[in-house]
């Protein structure tokens, strides 16, 4: 491993201006390493229900869209082609042998609203330089190497077994949410609520755990004096016999040279409810989640679900789509090298249409073109400076004359 970092550090690469490379002391992963809490941030999903709700929704909206390679335009004003056949878009149709493009970015998002981080790994054949494989793997197993004069050297994976497995920086496509403090990692709004996440899960524990318990809280059995082995143990056991388990709660305690002594807050002292809303609010504005957006809606009609779908696509599903974009035609497509030129992927925008708009566009153009032909000019000019399809033209025929009226 050591050899390999100093291999890496070692190729010939363009320097950056500055060095973003921490001082190592001890190593590789003593100054950096992936940061602590990814796992929790990542289990955090399947304990906290608001925050699965949300990830689940991101994530299989964002899958759930449709993508396209395309040759850019040649020439200023025309429109570019798309292009049906291409290594580059069978292998994001189909990322690896075991899972559809529609489940890997699913996966990649879980990644991304949790972490602040997606990975893909590539896998290729040894006779060729083409990836044939792509496969997401979870950040907190993903290291950067930093380098002093290049920025990036490489990366490590680390495997569920313990082994480090060096890989290049042709191996590895990253996605992040910037993170403000480390130039290499990324920040997800998970990590700015985990402490709330923690207190939503704690009361749901608590919360049941008050039913396990005889549905009360704890208190003290005060005796006179001390008890030995024997005698504790003989108390406890008669205690768990009687009185443990929600079927044997309120049942009236008989107690042998002892006094019970309450030490509870009741479930209205530790207000359970304001607790949970107060989480669930926090956790939306984590992740710029209005309510409506989960289905809290207290009155909705046609106007209010539509503009709601449109908010959801502007602001939670596009932005998240661009990210994937930058990925695949900044990263992945070079890696296609001659045969990639002039290509880029796309998505197919998820804004509903809003036809109210369109169908007023479409009457203004119209407006405009017949103005332009009253006023003389001609009609395929007009439609094509106003924005309309090449339409045939046919003039008006004359009014006909009206008859002449003897004796006038």
């Amino acid at each position: 491993m050591a050899s390999f970092i100093r291999t890496l550090l070692g190729k010939a690469a363009a320097s950056s201006p500055v060095s973003f490379a921490p001082a190592r002391s001890g190593g590789y992963t003593s100054a950096w390493g992936h940061p602590s809490g990814m796992t929790a941030q990542m289990r955090a999903m399947g304990s906290v229900g608001t925050l699965f709700s949300i990830v689940n929704r991101t994530s299989t909206s964002v899958a759930q869209v449709e993508w396209k390679l395309y040759r850019k335009p040649t020439r200023p004003g025309t429109e570019r082609t798309e292009v049906t056949s291409h290594a580059a878009l069978d292998l994001w149709n189909r990322p690896n042998p075991f899972m559809p493009r529609v489940e890997f970015v699913e996966v990649e998002q879980q990644h991304i609203d949790t972490t602040g981080e997606g990975w893909w790994v590539i896998a290729r054949s040894p006779v060729s330089p083409i990836p044939l494989e792509l496969w997401p793997v979870r950040p907190d197993r993903m290291d950067p190497v930093p380098s002093a004069t290049t920025y990036l050297a490489g990366y490590v994976y680390t495997s569920p077994d313990g082994e480090r497995i060096p890989l290049g920086l042709d191996e590895v496509i990253q996605l992040r949410m910037p993170n403000p403090l480390d130039p290499y990692r990324g920040m997800g709004p998970v990590q700015s609520i985990l402490v709330d996440l923690d207190a939503t899960r704690y009361s749901a524990e608590w919360n049941r755990n008050f039913f396990i318990n005889s549905a009360e809280p704890g208190g003290i059995i005060e005796v006179p004096g001390t008890l030995g082995d024997a005698e504790f143990d003989q108390l406890r056991m008669r205690w768990n016999e009687q009185h443990r388990g929600v079927a044997a709660a309120h049942r009236v305690a008989i107690l042998e040279a002892g006094k019970w002594v309450d030490r509870k807050f009741t479930q209205r002292d530790m207000q359970f409810a304001e607790l949970r809303a107060v989480s669930r609010d926090v956790i939306r504005e984590a992740f710029g989640m209005p309510a409506f957006a989960l289905g809290e809606v207290a009155d909705v009609n046609r106007a209010t679900a539509d503009a709601s779908r449109v908010w959801f696509a502007e602001q939670m599903t596009v932005p998240r789509l661009e990210r994937f974009k930058s990925a695949l035609n900044h990263d992945l497509l070079p890696l296609f090298g001659p045969t990639a030129a002039g290509l880029e992927f796309d998505y197919c925008s998820p804004v509903p249409d809003d036809e109210e708009a369109e169908n007023a566009e479409l009457t203004a153009k119209v407006n405009a073109a017949v103005a332009l032909v009253d006023a003389g000019f001609d009609p395929a000019a007009a439609c094509a400076a106003v924005g309309l399809p090449d339409i045939a033209f046919r003039a008006a025929a004359p009014a006909p004359a009206e008859p002449l009226q003897l004796g006038a």
